[in-house]
């Protein structure tokens, strides 16, 4: 009979369990630091664009990272609780939506940090598929670049179309700060001095 306790995890288990420990660690000390993040994604994106150009091919790989970082940005521009979807008057009391009422902040379906990692991940990916030759479909990609701008401009009217008609901006900087009344000097007298 075998009295030693519960069982350890496997040697690769704990180098695995580490390896993510430390992995989790850059991205929280990453987050603050969100312009950086920003202009880190952007130079990796530009070294994937350079290798594509000078190579010439995988212009279905750039066209499918096209497509994700357009569905991204759309989630990032959502609510997070579409207001096509409470309409309905039956669905009880509902928060303010007058500009005298009640301040609420615009929550994003998919944060800026989540929308960074995603879209940084996926450029990473898509950096990898180029060192594959099955990866590089020969298509004509001026019809990729033209259905592209047109799928961009359809999704972008129609975000646009929604903000308007439910009245939401996905750019907030905190609560709005409303100036007093100025004190004009003078003592007003209530009815009970009188």
């Amino acid at each position: 009979m075998d009295d030693s306790g519960p069982a350890q995890p496997s040697f690769f288990s704990r180098i695995f369990t580490r390896l993510g420990q430390k992995y989790q660690g850059c991205l929280d000390a990453w987050t603050p630091y969100t312009i950086a993040r920003w202009v880190a994604t952007f130079l990796i994106f530009l070294c994937y664009a350079f290798r594509v150009y000078f190579l010439k091919g995988w212009y279905i790989v750039t066209y499918a990272l096209g497509i994700y970082h357009l569905n991204l940005f759309i989630a990032f521009l959502s609510p997070k609780i579409d207001p096509a979807m409470m309409d309905d008057p039956d669905d009880g009391p509902s928060l303010p939506t007058k500009i005298n009422e009640e301040f609420r902040p615009f929550i994003r379906r998919l944060p800026e940090f989540k929308f960074w990692y995603s879209a940084t991940k996926a450029i990473v990916v898509a950096f990898g598929c180029t060192f594959f030759e099955l990866f590089n479909v020969p298509v004509f990609w001026p019809i990729l670049v033209v259905y592209f701008i047109t799928l961009f401009c359809i999704t972008m009217k129609r975000q646009i179309k929604h903000m308007i008609k439910y009245r939401y901006v996905p750019f907030s900087h905190g609560k709005t700060k409303y100036k007093g009344k100025e004190d004009s000097g003078s003592v007003v007298k209530s009815a009970e001095q009188n």
